[in-house]
């Protein structure tokens, strides 16, 4: 079977123009190399600063990282972005993530019910936020999140998102990185 190919190609600095040049000259030169996904957002300045910006807020957020990478799990699952969805479970084992836990997050759930119910509000916030009610919000208060914990999990959303469409919409898969 043929690998996937991407629908749009990578850029380098040396091949994007403008704002993306810029953007993507300075990240080569602070980081080395620069994965698929961000070459290929070079395509348009906007979308590129925008994701950086939102990456570099959500890196601030107060969030436990352990907590923000099964909730990614969960929502990579239903969007159907395997690029992330890799990413996210090897951060996660990083973090000592059990596989247990992997599995859990999958099918949208944890054994820890403090998990479980930042999962299942991120996942209302993807699927239907006019359905999040103010007792929700309140269990995950009951459960010891700050207000803040609460409102980082739009951002951690809105960056799962905007991260798995671009890589769908660009055809970029684990198999088409490889």
């Amino acid at each position: 079977m043929t690998p996937p190919v991407a629908r749009l190609r990578a850029l380098t600095p040396e091949t994007a123009v403008g704002a993306s040049r810029d953007m993507l000259g300075d990240l080569v030169e602070r980081h080395g190399q620069v994965g698929p996904m961000v070459r290929t957002m070079a395509h348009s300045p906007a979308v590129l600063g925008g994701y950086l910006q939102l990456s570099r807020a959500m890196k601030r957020a107060k969030l436990d990282r352990r907590i923000s990478e099964l909730v990614s799990i969960a929502l990579q699952v239903r969007q159907g972005c395997e690029l992330c969805l890799e990413a996210h479970e090897t951060a996660a084992r990083s973090l000592g993530v059990t596989e247990a836990e992997i599995e859990a997050a999958r099918r949208g759930s944890s054994a820890e019910p403090r998990v479980a119910a930042m999962i299942a509000v991120a996942l209302m916030v993807y699927q239907e936020p006019t359905q999040i009610t103010a007792e929700q919000v309140q269990e995950l208060r009951g459960h010891g999140y700050s207000d803040r914990e609460i409102a980082d999990i739009v951002g951690i959303v809105a960056l799962n998102v905007l991260t798995g469409a671009f890589n769908l919409l660009a055809g970029l898969t684990p198999a088409a990185n490889s």
